[in-house]
């Protein structure tokens, strides 16, 4: 169960660095996340999220600029409002890594061809254990 926190409390003043240390998290994240739209070994999702996460605690122009994106924004906000990931996005994101994956272990040297497959099992199955939305 999630606290309730009042809509009328104050917002967190953090010193600059660490708004600069969210902000660049942030950044990065939804650097890589974007990157993950078209490298198949990349899920995009959860690197979204992290953005969203990052950008609140760093930035509310850049966190209310994510939440306004007409791609991202509708993701964060399903994540937040019910902290579920919609079943498309889940479903999308392990046949993009499957893909990725298959592709990798050919085009890899074969003493680390298994590695994508490893590191996108265990982003899948983190994926697929968190809440579905459905439509």
């Amino acid at each position: 169960m999630m606290p309730v926190v009042p809509t009328d409390a104050a917002p967190i003043v953090r010193p600059l660095w660490q708004r600069a240390l969210w902000l660049t998290a942030g950044g990065v994240s939804l650097v890589t996340g974007f990157i993950g739209i078209f490298l198949p070994l990349l899920p995009t999702t959860p690197f979204v999220l992290l953005a969203a996460f990052c950008f609140a605690r760093g930035s509310a122009r850049w966190e209310a600029w994510l939440l306004g994106h007409p791609r991202f924004g509708p993701l964060v906000r399903d994540w937040r409002e019910h902290r579920a990931v919609p079943l498309r996005a889940k479903q999308l994101a392990l046949v993009m890594m499957t893909i990725g994956s298959v592709w990798a272990a050919f085009m890899l040297p074969p003493r680390v061809a298994w590695l994508p497959a490893v590191c996108c099992a265990g982003v899948g199955t983190w994926l697929w254990r968190l809440p579905t939305r459905r439509s």
